[in-house]
């Protein structure tokens, strides 16, 4: 019986265009997150804070991406395809990074925050 295949390959795209991804990336989808309010005499309940929705990791550069456009995108939409077949999407997003490039691999670490998140269908 073989096993199901859920991770490796991924694919992340800004508004269409296919970025080449490096390593491990992550994600939030931006739900509220839960914290306990604690007194002297135990634990009262919780609260709800929002968190950002984002998606990080790292893209290699080369000679079609253009740093500044990277550096200067805003409002637009990310796309983060994995293995699984799940498809995550990033709406309203904006680059949250620091724009340094590591000029050894190429690479450049990247932030995408947005104002909204979700699953979509494939």
């Amino acid at each position: 019986m073989g096993g199901e295949h859920v991770a490796g390959t991924l694919s992340f795209q800004l508004n269409g265009e296919v970025l080449r991804m490096k390593g491990n990336w992550t994600y939030n989808m931006g739900h509220v997150k839960r914290d306990a309010i604690v007194g002297s005499d135990g634990v009262h309940g919780y609260k709800e804070v929002p968190q950002v929705p984002f998606m990080e990791g790292a893209v290699t550069d080369g000679k079609s991406l253009v740093l500044e456009d990277l550096l200067d995108f805003t409002d637009g939409t990310c796309t983060l395809h994995m293995r699984n077949k799940k498809v995550i999407e990033l709406r309203n997003a904006w680059f949250a990074g620091e724009g340094t490039v590591d000029t050894e691999e190429s690479e450049i670490a990247v932030r995408f925050e947005g104002l909204g998140s979700g699953e979509v269908q494939p």
